[in-house]
């Protein structure tokens, strides 16, 4: 009978329920617990599976730039100006829930795209859908999807995400047509899905980057108006080479 349940486990794909299950028939000890406390283990074995898997299909999906970047592990050093009360109240991620933007500015090297990310795994971690990009590349995607057809499908793509990242803002000065792509994107999400963007441009220096004055009006009222800021400073974060092939972070 124990292996007939074993095999019928495995055939639902109910793989650690059935690992515990053994594990459970392996360990005497257990004989002493009631039906109830081993049913319990052998279901919370099987959830926390299940979580664990749903994660990392999150986190996989999300293409975050940082990998392993964690609100948990952020540097709150002096130097950085970044306010601890200010990441707890966004830490539970309910600006995203409600549809808010968060913009982070600052210098080279001060973790712009780490902290973005960080927030991009605080968001799967709640089960929010989230996808990261580059914004230079996204806007290439947009244009060869004029050409090829898969314009629309891309835009489309786009609004689904809980979260959309976009990194690296305002590095090019962004052409008539990369102006109206942009506006697709942050039009579509207006008021309903979050954005995050981080640059290293102060907000006060983005309209110069649209060559286009009136879409860069209309795309900053969207962005802007609806957002959480947060400006990093301090020394870059990166690690410096020295001489004879070292390296340094300051």
């Amino acid at each position: 009978m124990i292996n007939q349940t074993l095999d019928k486990l495995s055939s639902m794909k109910l793989r650690a329920m059935e690992q515990e299950y053994r594990r459970q028939i392996e360990l005497s000890a257990n004989a002493a617990l009631s039906f109830d406390e081993r049913l319990a283990m052998m279901v919370d074995a099987e959830w926390l599976a299940k979580a664990n898997n749903r994660l990392q299909r999150f986190l996989r999906e999300a293409n975050l730039r940082e990998q392993a970047a964690s609100l948990e592990n952020l540097s709150f050093d002096v130097k950085r100006c970044l306010d601890k009360a200010v990441i707890a109240h966004l830490a539970n991620c309910g600006w995203i829930k409600e549809g808010r933007n968060l913009i982070v500015t600052g210098a080279t090297g001060t973790g712009k795209t780490y902290l973005a990310s960080a927030f991009g795994n605080a968001a799967c971690r709640k089960s929010l859908k989230v996808r990261s990009y580059r914004v230079n590349r996204l806007l290439t995607d947009l244009a060869i999807g004029r050409g090829d057809g898969s314009y629309n499908r891309l835009l489309n793509d786009l609004k689904k995400p809980d979260l959309l990242i976009l990194d690296d803002f305002g590095m090019v000065s962004l052409d008539p047509s990369a102006c109206r792509d942009l506006l697709e994107v942050v039009d579509d999400r207006h008021g309903r899905k979050s954005i995050a963007i981080s640059a290293q441009l102060p907000v006060a220096n983005w309209h110069g980057v649209f060559e286009d004055a009136t879409i860069a009006d209309a795309v900053l009222d969207r962005l802007v108006n609806n957002s959480h800021r947060i400006e990093l400073k301090g020394p870059s974060l990166r690690p410096h080479k020295l001489e004879g092939g070292g390296s340094t972070t300051e």
